[in-house]
């Protein structure tokens, strides 16, 4: 086999070969330094790329010891979607509070969600890669799409608005 063949042939082969670990730009110590949220409605462990204003993605590594594992489901734990939404919302926090020169003060909060999709399960043992990409971004407001992945599958995304809003202050409506 000639090189130039054997080389477009292996490009063609999977590569079976682990992928070397993906650097770390933000440990979960500084991501508590930026979102308000801890245990155990903190759901991303580390952010291993950051482009300002643009994209961001975050890890989530799924363990049995997760408090919604007890009732989703005993039998077949599968992580609520709902969830994954969430950590891709918390993602996107981070992306858009570490643009802010008073993130201190301020909170993201969802405002919508739309055409999310879940595809495939996330069960514990299971490593969620959070993607978010940025559609629009304000200082007031922002809006991202998010897509996780495990094992190089899709297994969810969604398209998420959110606002931007002092932490303290903050009253529960009442009805």
């Amino acid at each position: 086999m000639t090189e130039t063949a054997q080389t477009a042939n292996e490009a063609n082969t999977p590569e079976t070969t682990p992928a070397a670990p993906e650097a770390i730009l933000m440990d979960i110590n500084a991501i508590m330094r930026v979102l308000p949220h801890r245990y155990p409605f903190l759901l991303i462990d580390r952010i291993v790329e950051h482009r300002p204003k643009e994209r961001i993605v975050a890890i989530k590594n799924v363990t049995i010891n997760e408090p919604f594992f007890q009732g989703h489901f005993p039998e077949l734990p599968i992580m609520p979607g709902v969830l994954v939404v969430e950590a891709m919302a918390q993602a996107g926090g981070v992306l858009l509070l570490t643009q802010l020169p008073d993130a201190n003060s301020k909170l993201v909060v969802f405002t919508g969600i739309e055409r999310a999709r879940f595809r495939r399960p996330v069960m514990p043992g299971d490593q969620l890669r959070i993607e978010v990409d940025v559609v629009a971004w304000r200082k007031t407001a922002g809006r991202m799409e998010g897509k996780a992945f495990v094992n190089g599958k899709r297994v969810a995304e969604a398209t998420i608005s959110c606002a931007v809003v002092p932490r303290k202050g903050m009253t529960a409506s009442s009805e």
